[in-house]
């Protein structure tokens, strides 16, 4: 059984690592972290006169450049003036040319949030009346394509190499210290360093071209290096690197120096180690929590230090799980059943502690239960809770498994071949001289027949070589026999049921985990429960405004949101009615599709229907024309009657996903 386990082992990796690639490759462009939440003009309004400056409102402060603003008009052509500036609060404006004329403009933005993400988007308003435009809004967002993968890569690497790297030397250090010695454990340690300041430097490279032209020309690009070094997340990456070269100096001391001190000296330098090591891994921890979802938002002065603590407690317990695996599958020196206790009570006060800071952090994040199941980040988070409960459970069977174990076996499997191996060395020695000195009495005689006493001499010399070939042959013998030795201790330590199950449940402990980092990589791509509900409720409280000013005026205009979802592939949205003047006769209809986090974008078709059901009139099917990404308009579009009509829109979203919603809404 245990011949095949390496195999097995393959095998489940690579199986674990495509999920993990097909988690990250599925989740799409970076979603927005701050939320567009109003503008002016509105969304898809009509106004009589052509503004002065166009202004949008997001929910969280965001960092502006040159283009980060843009307005177009029907042919595509910039109308915008100067460069993007900041009106107050959470509001930024461009100014427009004077006088422009009738027609439906463009308006697209490319921001970066204060937590670190990109956001974009457009939408349309129009002066005068509405009209077709060129304008085709790209269906990648900020954040996409390929420099987008590859930005998502590398965080998922870079995650994946803090947790190898301070979980590794953690378990070392306060576990299996007699693993400083033991080369896969120094192999995998440094792996986790490499990894981590490789994927660093990576991310500081692709900075400014994952937040402004997604472009791969402009990876390299020196300029934008040079700005991305001036932001807050550029900061945080260079702080990352200079901690990364203090974590080369303790690795190097750790796996030097501390394994070759005595008893009494290494107790001394653990304390050491200890200290320095803690404040080189809560430093690397800060460089996520100061730059990104903890920074903003409610309550960053303690949601910063307690993401500090949730992710220590991810590394030192996933970390840990992983250094173990090495230590079971790829150490020829036998863990101690005493070493894994040890790293099950760490890993035990490692879950308490993640918890703790989870809850905080879903809390801060959600706001709301309905956000769990109303929201992606939420809808995340819940796979994630899964994930972190059969990771738990699976722990607790290798807890069973550690209390089965047995000081014993390690003896049995380590200490009794070394015996053995020392008798036949010595064994295997004596044979050898032996044979050396039969050698040399036979060449000694022989020569002594041959040539008398006169050739003594020469027959000396001749005794002297088989005694070398002797020594070798001894040599060999003894490295054969510690090779024996080395597959007698597998097979042993191999043949323990309790330490072969320790094993697998571990290698299972560590394939969940590597899902389980895959979607804390993407969750924290995605934007906060919290902020889409907010997004959404000004969003609402604006269009209510509108729609209320507008009634006062006398337009009688009626807008309707209905949330929708068709249940494929990107099937969530919203899609918005707007009608007017909203009276019997001739009115214009405007339908607005966009995504959950308020950004535009196109699905195959949208029809709309009206039903006057007290009067049994309808439905009167209506197909408005595409005006842009995300907006269709039908002109003209006649009410027979006033009354309290339904409006039913069916919005199709792919060949075979299609769904209808509807609203009342009184007319006239």
């Amino acid at each position: 059984m245990t011949q095949t386990i390496a195999p097995r082992v393959r095998t489940l990796v690579l199986l674990l690592l495509a999920t993990a690639g097909l988690l990250l490759t599925t989740a799409g462009p970076a979603s927005a972290h701050a939320a567009l939440t109003g503008s002016d003009p509105q969304q898809g309004v009509v106004v009589d006169k052509a503004p002065d400056q166009v202004s949008l409102t997001f929910s969280e402060q965001v960092a502006l450049s040159n283009d980060s603003l843009r307005v177009l008009d029907p042919k595509g052509k910039a109308v915008q003036q100067g460069k993007p500036f900041e009106v107050g609060g959470t509001t930024y404006g461009v100014k427009v040319h004077s006088g422009l004329p009738d027609g439906t403009y463009t308006v697209t933005y490319q921001v970066v949030s204060a937590d670190s993400h990109p956001v974009s988007g457009a939408f349309t308003f129009s002066v005068g009346a509405p009209s077709v435009t060129s304008v085709s809004v790209s269906g990648e967002t900020a954040g996409g394509g390929v420099v987008g993968w590859l930005y998502g890569f590398g965080r998922y690497l870079s995650y994946a190499g803090f947790i190898v790297l301070v979980g590794g030397g953690a378990f070392v250090l306060a576990c299996w210290q007699r693993g400083a010695g033991v080369r896969p454990m120094q192999r995998f340690v440094v792996g986790g360093w490499l990894t981590l300041t490789s994927a660093t430097l990576l991310l500081l490279l692709l900075r400014g071209s994952y937040t402004g032209s997604g472009k791969v020309a402009d990876i390299f690009d020196l300029d934008l290096l040079g700005n991305v070094l001036q932001t807050k997340a550029g900061a945080a990456l260079v702080s990352r690197l200079l901690l990364l070269a203090a974590a080369a100096l303790f690795i190097s001391v750790l796996f030097g120096a501390y394994d070759k001190r005595e008893a009494e000296e290494k107790r001394d330098l653990t304390f050491g180690l200890a200290i320095g090591g803690t404040v080189v891994a809560a430093g690397l921890a800060a460089s996520w929590a100061m730059a990104e979802h903890a920074s903003v938002g409610l309550q960053p002065g303690i949601a910063m230090p307690v993401d500090v603590v949730h992710l220590l407690a991810v590394a030192t317990w996933l970390g840990g799980l992983s250094a173990l695996l090495v230590a079971l599958y790829r150490s020829q020196t036998p863990i101690e059943s005493a070493a894994v206790r040890r790293f099950s009570q760490v890993a035990f006060g490692s879950v308490v502690a993640l918890v703790a800071t989870g809850v905080y952090q879903s809390w801060r994040q959600l706001g709301s239960w309905s956000a769990f199941t109303g929201t992606r980040y939420g809808q995340l988070l819940l796979v994630k809770i899964g994930l972190v409960a059969v990771l738990v459970g699976i722990a607790y069977i290798s807890r069973r498994w550690t209390a089965q174990l047995a000081d014993t076996v390690v003896r049995q499997g380590k200490r009794a071949p070394q015996k053995e191996r020392v008798a036949a060395n010595a064994s295997g020695s004596a044979k050898a001289a032996k044979s050396a000195k039969e050698a040399g009495g036979a060449e000694d005689s022989g020569t002594a027949k041959k040539d008398g006493g006169g050739k003594q001499a020469g027959g000396a010399k001749k005794a002297g070589g088989a005694k070398g070939d002797g020594s070798k042959r001894a040599a060999q013998l003894a490295r054969q026999q510690a090779a024996m030795d080395t597959a007698r201790q597998k097979r042993t330590r191999d043949a323990d049921p309790h330490r072969f199950g320790l094993r697998r449940s571990v290698l299972a402990e560590a394939g969940v985990a590597v899902v389980l980092l895959a979607v804390t990589t993407v969750l924290t791509q995605t934007e906060p429960g919290r902020t889409e509900e907010e997004a959404k409720a000004a969003k609402a409280a604006a269009s209510s405004s509108s729609s209320s000013s507008s009634a006062q005026a006398g337009s009688g205009a009626v807008t309707l949101d209905m949330s929708f979802d068709t249940g494929g592939s990107d099937g969530k949205g919203v899609v918005t009615v707007d009608v007017d003047p909203a009276r019997v006769g001739g009115n214009e209809m405007h339908v607005y599709v966009q995504r959950p986090n308020g950004r535009a974008f196109d699905i195959p078709e949208v029809k709309v229907a009206l039903t006057l059901e007290a009067k049994k009139i309808g439905p009167l099917a209506i197909t408005p024309d595409h005006i842009t990404t995300g907006h269709w308009s039908a002109s003209n579009v006649q009410i027979p009657m006033a009354g309290d009509w339904k409006i039913a829109v069916t919005v199709r979203t792919s060949d075979i996903d299609q769904t209808t919603v509807s609203k009342n809404a009184q007319i006239g």
